[in-house]
């Protein structure tokens, strides 16, 4: 018989921040063109952007990611916020 586990690590599993996301909606030489990079990548350069084109941008991971227990395929605004609270440091290893 498998137990089951509830708690916080249940609702945000570790999030695989080597997968492939595109960031769009944010200018790239003079035109708005989708960039495709890792999702710590994107959420990186979300983070540099300024806030009109931080509310305008799409953020769109190769899988679906577990955010306080609801499955997100593409986030916005304060879901990528969200995400960017959970970047792993620059002295994080993995």
């Amino acid at each position: 018989m498998t137990e089951a586990t509830w708690g916080d690590d249940v609702k945000t599993p570790e999030i695989d921040w080597r997968m492939s996301a595109a960031l769009e909606n944010v200018p790239r030489g003079g035109k708005d063109v989708a960039e495709v990079t890792s999702l710590e990548g994107a959420v990186r350069a979300w983070t540099a952007l300024d806030s009109a084109h931080r509310d305008a941008a799409v953020l769109t991971p190769e899988r679906p990611v577990l955010i306080d227990g609801a499955s997100h395929v593409s986030l916005t605004g304060d879901g990528i916020a969200a995400l960017a609270e959970r970047l792993p440091s620059a002295n994080d290893e993995g």
